[in-house]
């Protein structure tokens, strides 16, 4: 994440630095392009499609079960491509640091083959289960087979994108799959006469892979040789292994409470295979929403003014004074401050708008019911959840990977054990596990940022090694010996 953001201070510096009303909006619509613009592109293209191929006129079977298709394509694509994340950016930042770029294709097809293999391993099982025991279809399930493994290509190549700092690109090329998945369905309907839920998944997959083949060719342009060099990749992750515990614990936290509802009453089973509970799904879905800004926040105030404050510091330790050292590190760390409380004072209002907006209007559009009941306090919920991720990115910045993974685990921990509790209660406190989970993550996080902040001397001094470390002859423990060394010089003299 770090590294994905690297080079976006400069450009909203440029916009921003006009100071006018305009400057600020378009400031504001490029963070949103870098951010969320992808995942807005698709599904906005979801309704629309629904919207124009008249989706809701569908028996309420096959529309379930193409729902349910897309929901576990996106769920269990963020799964399993999740751990391998952070590791391998930071692998690739190391590489070009270095200036070794010829590394990086044997990253990306490392990266690649995992997330393939560990995909599969989870899909293909899951797609016998739907065809023998759901009875369906062996095309309709290959179908959402190959739409899960696009969304795996797709989440783990963008980061390669992401690196060169072509954010433009990525956009275009989710513009381009989701209008050509538009017009696929379209075709597919009223030209081939396919039902509308299998136009509509076919026509998804085809765009997540166009997609996938967009981006690949981009990062062979980029990346033209390759060193053969795959086994420093492997013990490059075995020792960052807190890396891939961090992202998918994360990972797993931001999910779990939904997999704790889909085993309840409020659950629904669609062709003895899919599990969800739609309203709880629903009420989760508008949460993210309501809070989704603050990604974009914390990207423009984390590259315009935090990164600053970090390079000082960085460029005092190579060369710097004492003094220079200990003040560049007080004022990276009242900035540090200074965005989180930005970031807490800023999204608060705009969450407060946003969820005002939402108990207003949404029961006018058929939201209401149980998911307008759990939806306050999963809003809550999540609003705590993204300070969290805030932290846990600073956490990064001072490659404190021992407090990012206990941030995680603490946040996995407290929102299973409270959601399962939370189970039990009334409808209007099913959202009390994400806000505990959350705020026991933010906690930890907090005061790890304390110990860093104590402990930043020893940890940027002390952290290096005088003797290399390598296989052999283990050197013998004593290495001076003073009665000998004195023996030694009696004997020179003569003694």
């Amino acid at each position: 994440m770090v590294i994905a953001m690297a080079g976006i201070g400069v450009r909203l510096n440029q916009i921003f630095e006009k100071n006018t009303l305009v400057a600020d909006l378009i400031g504001f619509g490029y963070s949103t392009i870098v951010t969320v613009a992808p995942m807005f592109l698709i599904i906005g293209n979801i309704i629309l499609m629904g919207e124009t191929l008249e989706l809701s006129k569908v028996a309420y079977a096959p529309r379930e079960l193409m729902s349910c298709t897309i929901l576990y394509m996106f769920i269990f694509s963020m799964l399993t491509t999740a751990p391998f994340n952070s590791v391998l950016s930071k692998y690739m930042s190391d590489v070009i640091f270095e200036e070794r770029y010829e590394d990086i294709r044997p990253c990306f097809y490392i990266g690649l083959f995992m997330n393939v293999i560990l995909s599969s391993l989870l899909g293909i099982p899951f797609c016998i289960h739907e065809v023998v025991v759901g009875r369906i279809g062996v095309l309709y399930a290959f179908t959402g087979f190959c739409g899960y493994m696009g969304c795996v290509l797709v989440f783990y190549v963008i980061k390669y994108l992401q690196i060169c700092k072509d954010y433009k690109k990525i956009t275009i090329f989710f513009f381009v799959g989701m209008a050509f998945s538009f017009v696929l369905s379209l075709v597919l309907v009223h030209l081939f006469s396919f039902p509308v839920t299998d136009a509509m998944l076919a026509s998804i997959t085809a765009g997540f892979l166009l997609i996938a083949c967009e981006e690949i060719a981009m990062v062979k342009r980029y990346f033209k040789k390759n060193s053969g060099r795959y086994w420093p990749v492997l013990s490059y992750m075995k020792k960052h292994w807190m890396l891939i515990v961090t992202d998918f614990f994360y990972t797993m936290g931001l999910y779990i409470h939904n997999f704790v509802f889909w085993t309840t009453d409020i659950k629904m089973v669609v062709a003895d295979s899919f599990v969800c509970a739609p309203s709880y799904d629903m009420a989760t879905c508008l949460a993210m929403f309501t809070n989704i800004s603050s990604t974009v926040i914390l990207i423009s105030r984390l590259e315009m003014h935090f990164r600053e404050k970090y390079k000082g510091y960085s460029e005092a330790v190579i060369g710097g004074r004492a003094v220079d050292i200990r003040n560049a590190q007080k004022r990276m760390f009242r900035q540090l401050a200074a965005e989180l409380m930005n970031l807490v004072r800023i999204q608060f209002i705009i969450s407060i708008c946003i969820f005002l907006i939402c108990v207003v209007m949404l029961p006018q559009y058929g939201f209401s019911g149980l998911v307008m009941q759990i939806y306050p306090s999963l809003a809550a919920g999540f609003f705590i959840l993204f300070l969290m991720y805030a932290a846990i990115i600073f956490l990064y910045y001072f490659n404190d990977l021992i407090g990012a993974m206990l941030t995680s685990m603490f946040f996995l921990g407290g929102i299973l054990g409270v959601t399962i509790y939370a189970a039990g209660l009334s409808e209007t406190w099913y959202g009390i596990g994400v806000i505990v989970g959350s705020l026991l993550g933010w906690s930890v996080a907090y005061l790890r940022l304390r110990w860093v902040e104590r402990h930043l001397d020893e940890h940027i001094f002390c952290a290096g090694i005088l003797i290399k470390y390598a296989k052999g002859k283990k050197l013998p423990s004593k290495v001076y010996d003073i009665h000998e060394e004195r023996k030694e010089e009696r004997m020179v003299k003569g003694e």
